[in-house]
C-alpha cells in the first residue's frame, strides 16, 4: 500500500502557498509502521477534569437494560472522568496538542491561508485513485467541493449518483467550527432504495430515507415534501385513502419500491448503506463571514456491510466491556486499500492531505484514529452521530446551514444542547476547555455562562469563530499538514494545551458523581426549539 500514499500532484490542491518544511522535519509517511497502539483513544480523552468540569458525557453514556431500547448497550458511562486506559493508553501520544505553533503562524500571511483555503482539492482524488488500481472506495460525487451547489432542494445530488445531502446540528465540542474545522455529512442507499420497478424514482427515495430516519430516531411519525400517494400507490399518512399532498409518513415495517420485500433493522442502516464526510478548513469570506470552503482536510467513507442480529450485537459490546475493564488493546480487521472493519458491521476509510495539500489515502495507523470512536463509545446510535441529529422530517433535507438553527435540546434533557455543554464542560467549549474566545463571547466573568446570551443566540452564532480566530486555525492546522504529523494528533491550536495530561496516573480520582450526566442523548427535540419556530422562520 505504501506505493499508493501520494497525493493527487500539484493543480488546484498545491500547497505552494505555505511554507516549506524540509524533509527530515516532516514525519515519514507509511503504512507498516504503527507508534501510538491506541489510536482509537483520542485526545480529548485525557483532558482535566479538575473534579468538576465533565466533557465527556457527550459520548460515554450508561445502558440501563430495564429500560432503555437502544441499539448501542455498551453502557460506558463510567469514562465520564474517568481514566480507564490501558498500559499502552497511559502516555498521551498525541504530542501535537503541545506544540508551540505560533513562530509558524508569523511565517504565514491572512492572505496565503486564504489563497490555501480557497483551492479545491477534490476533484483530484477520483481520477489519480482509478490511475493506480485502487481496490477501495473512489468518490464518485461531481462537484462536492462546491458544497450545496452540489445538491437540490431536497438535498439529492445533482449528478444522479444517489447522495443526499442533510441538515444536522454539529456534535458539540471538537466538531464546532470555532475549534477548528467546518463539515458536511451525506447519506447514500443501496441501488434497491432508489429504484421503483428498476426505475430511479426520487420520491420513493426520499420515502426511504424518511423512514430510515424514523428507525433511527424511533419515531412513529415524520413529515415529508408533499407527494401524490396515487403515485405511489400507498397510504403513507394512515388514513386509509390516497390522496395528493400528503406530507406525513407514519410507521411501516417495510421500506418501499423495490426495496419492499426488505424489512427495518431495530436502530440499524441497511446493508450497503454509504455516508460520505468531508472535514474541511474554516472559510472565511470577504465580509468577514465564517462559510464551508471548497478545501477538505479529510474525506472520510463508511460502508454497512453487514445487518448484526441482536443476538450477535449483545456479545459484541459485552466482549468490549470486558476488554475495556482488562486493559487490553483494540484489535481491527484491516482490509488495506478497502478499508479498516469496526466489528460491528462497517468498513471505514479515510483520505488526507498530503504533503502539497492533495488528498491521500491515509495509512493504517491514520485509520486507527477513526475506530474509537465509531465502534467503542456508547452514544452512538448503529456507530454513527450525524444522521441521528438531522433536522426532523422535510424540513432536514438539504446542505447543512446552521444559520437560523435553533439550539434544540436533547431528547432526554431540558434546555438547550450547547446552553448545556457550555455549562458542563466549562473553560470555552472544547473538549480541551481552551478557547478564549468562547470565554468571552458566552461567559461571564465569575466563570458562568451568560444564559441570557446563549439563548438569544442561533447555531451558527454560537459556535462560529471570528476571522482572526478562524484564520489561526486554519495556519496551525496547515503546520500538521506540512510536517504530515497527523499520527500525533489534527487538532489546531497553536498555544501548548494546559488542560491535557501528558501522562495519566492511575490514582488520579474519577469525577464525582455530582458532575455526571448519564441519559444524554445525541438526539434532537425539534418540536421544542425556539417554540416551535421553524428553521426558515428563525432564519
Amino acid at each position: 500500500m505504501a506505493a499508493f500514499l501520494g497525493g493527487c500532484g500539484e493543480s488546484a490542491a498545491s500547497g505552494s502557498d505555505l511554507p516549506s518544511v524540509p524533509v527530515d522535519q516532516r514525519v515519514p509517511v507509511s503504512s507498516e509502521r504503527i507508534t501510538n497502539l491506541e489510536a482509537p483513544v483520542p485526545a480529548q480523552c485525557y483532558t482535566r477534569t479538575e473534579d468538576r468540569f465533565n466533557p465527556c458525557y457527550t459520548c460515554h453514556q450508561l445502558y440501563d437494560r430495564q429500560t432503555d431500547d437502544r441499539m448501542n448497550e455498551l453502557d460506558d458511562g463510567s469514562l465520564q472522568g474517568g481514566y480507564m486506559f490501558s498500559e499502552e493508553g497511559e502516555t498521551n501520544h498525541w504530542r501535537n496538542l503541545f506544540e508551540d505553533r505560533n513562530d509558524w503562524l508569523a511565517k504565514i500571511s491572512d492572505e496565503q491561508i486564504v489563497a490555501y483555503v480557497n483551492k479545491e482539492n477534490y476533484t483530484d482524488l477520483a481520477g489519480s485513485l482509478s490511475r493506480r488500481d485502487w481496490a477501495g472506495f473512489i468518490p464518485d460525487l461531481e462537484n462536492y467541493h462546491l458544497g450545496a451547489e452540489a445538491f437540490d432542494e431536497n438535498g439529492l445530488a445533482r449528478d444522479g449518483s444517489g447522495w443526499v445531502a442533510f441538515n444536522y446540528k454539529p456534535f458539540p465540542g471538537t466538531f464546532w467550527p470555532t475549534n477548528g474545522s467546518t463539515d458536511d455529512v451525506l447519506i447514500r442507499l443501496p441501488k434497491t432504495f432508489r429504484e421503483d420497478s428498476g426505475k430511479p424514482d426520487d420520491e420513493v427515495y426520499l420515502l426511504n430515507l424518511s423512514l430510515l430516519e424514523m428507525v433511527i430516531k424511533q419515531q412513529e411519525r415524520i413529515s415529508i415534501p408533499p407527494i401524490d400517494e396515487n403515485t405511489v400507490k400507498t397510504d403513507l399518512d394512515g388514513n386509509g385513502e390516497l390522496s395528493s399532498g400528503v406530507d406525513t409518513l407514519v410507521w411501516r415495517s417495510h421500506y418501499m419500491g423495490d426495496a419492499s420485500d426488505i424489512g427495518v433493522a431495530h436502530q440499524q442502516y441497511p446493508e450497503g448503506t454509504e455516508f460520505m464526510h468531508s472535514v474541511r478548513y474554516v472559510g472565511v469570506a470577504e465580509d468577514g463571514g465564517i462559510h464551508i470552503p471548497e478545501r477538505m482536510k479529510e474525506l472520510r467513507y463508511m460502508r454497512k456491510i453487514r445487518e448484526i442480529e441482536p443476538y450477535d450485537l449483545k456479545s459484541r459490546y459485552a466482549r468490549e466491556r470486558k476488554d475495556k475493564n482488562l486493559g487490553l488493546l483494540p484489535e481491527f480487521v484491516d482490509h488495506r486499500e478497502e478499508g479498516m472493519e469496526n466489528g460491528l458491521g462497517w468498513m471505514l476509510q479515510g483520505y488526507i492531505e498530503d504533503y502539497d495539500g492533495a488528498l491521500r489515502p491515509q495509512t493504517h495507523e491514520e485509520t486507527r484514529f477513526c475506530m474509537g470512536c465509531h465502534s467503542a463509545v456508547g452514544v452512538t446510535i448503529d456507530q454513527t452521530f450525524a444522521f441521528a441529529r438531522k433536522v426532523d422530517g422535510a424540513r432536514g433535507w438539504g446542505y447543512i446551514d446552521t444559520r437560523g438553527m435553533p439550539d434544540a435540546p436533547n431528547i432526554s434533557e431540558p434546555n438547550g444542547e450547547i446552553l448545556n455543554y457550555l455549562k458542563r464542560a466549562g473553560g470555552g467549549g472544547s473538549e480541551f476547555r481552551e478557547n478564549p474566545e468562547m470565554v468571552s463571547r458566552w461567559y461571564n466573568d465569575d466563570g458562568s455562562v451568560n444564559e441570557a446570551k446563549v439563548r438569544s443566540a442561533d447555531v451558527h452564532t454560537l459556535i462560529s469563530p471570528s476571522p482572526e480566530r478562524a484564520l489561526k486555525l486554519n495556519k496551525a492546522y496547515a503546520h500538521i499538514v506540512r510536517h504530515q504529523s497527523y499520527i500525533y494528533g489534527r487538532d489546531a491550536t497553536w498555544d501548548p494545551a494546559r488542560n491535557v495530561f501528558k501522562e495519566v496516573d492511575e490514582s488520579e480520582p474519577p469525577l464525582p458523581r455530582k458532575f455526571r450526566f448519564y441519559h444524554w442523548d445525541l438526539r434532537l427535540d425539534w418540536s421544542s426549539a425556539a417554540g416551535n419556530k421553524s428553521i426558515a422562520e428563525l432564519k
